[in-house]
């Protein structure tokens, strides 16, 4: 067996401690992975793992073996990425992860216009509302909305692209069967559709940030989730703009005290720092910041 390839695929077994998920992210089967791990102990004379039905640990041996490797793969990939920081033509797979809610048109224009630019790399997008760890889970880069409260991950690159604001939005149906709030505490006595465990709305006023109780009905995990939700006449929710810009809720929904705004957020695309950075990732941030620079400010909605 290759013995390089034995040192990648224990890598993967111990960084995501466990033998089918390393088999997942390598394409390869869990027989094969397990043929791998033990042809580097029958290579090396020693036990490099501990393992049961349930559990992976490593040995001395293979603590010490797992670090070397570490430092072997990563110089090589260095090597390589340097190297081909000295090429002409960008290639190979970028993998993207983004919030389920950029899943429409507007993002599928933006790929096909950088795809027209560089035909040689093959774009993978995965829709995901949970925070992924790019090292961990293999992924290039990510676009990423974050509140102005909230931190940006250590150890990363974070361009910001644009502001991303919200906004109270319910479907035109529930308006009419529930009323249009006024105020802010009329908030309280509507049914409310929450993004994982929100519990209560903070919205700004002319005398600073009122945070609003909020009655919720629903509970989703996914912005996509709640979107559907409001637009069925179930509840309010904030949403993103693109929703009112695009899609087959435009007609649908309508914002909701417009006057006092939601959290202020902002778009960024995030990568992890590296002294070099890939030519497939380098093309497209610089492509989504001159992207984002050209597009127009997102204005709020009219209401109905």
């Amino acid at each position: 067996m290759d013995t390089l390839t034995s040192i990648k695929v224990f890598r993967q077994v111990v960084e995501l401690g466990s033998f089918v998920a390393a088999a997942e992210r390598l394409e390869l089967s869990a027989a094969m992975v397990s043929k791998h791990v033990m042809n580097a102990e029958k290579r090396l004379g020693v036990r490099l793992l501990n393992r049961n039905s349930r559990t992976l640990s490593l040995t001395e041996p293979g603590r010490v073996y797992f670090e070397r490797c570490k430092t072997i793969l990563d110089d090589l990939e260095a090597t390589e990425l340097e190297l081909g920081s000295l090429t002409a033509v960008p290639r190979g797979t970028l993998r993207i992860t983004c919030p389920s809610w950029f899943a429409g048109p507007r993002l599928a224009s933006v790929l096909a216009d950088y795809r027209r630019d560089y035909p040689d790399i093959v774009v993978d997008v995965s829709f995901d509302d949970r925070l992924v760890d790019l090292v961990e889970e293999g992924y290039d880069l990510a676009l990423r909305v974050v509140r102005a409260s909230a931190s940006l991950p250590l150890g990363h690159v974070a361009r910001p692209l644009r502001p991303m604001p919200f906004y109270l939005t319910a479907s035109r149906e529930y308006v009419k069967r529930n009323g249009t709030p006024k105020t802010p505490e009329d908030i309280a006595h509507h049914d409310f559709v929450a993004v994982g465990s929100l519990s209560s709305l903070p919205l700004a006023g002319a005398n600073g940030t009122l945070e609003v109780p909020i009655r919720v009905v629903l509970r989703y995990r996914s912005m996509s989730g709640v979107v559907n939700a409001v637009a069925a006449g179930i509840g309010i929710a904030p949403l993103p703009p693109i929703y009112f810009e695009e899609g087959p809720f435009k007609s649908t929904l309508t914002p909701l005290l417009v006057d006092y705004p939601l959290w202020k957020a902002t778009l960024y695309v995030v990568y992890v720092s590296r002294q070099y950075v890939p030519l497939k990732i380098r093309t497209f941030v610089d492509f989504i910041v001159a992207y984002s620079a050209k597009m127009p400010s997102f204005e709020p909605p009219a209401a109905s």
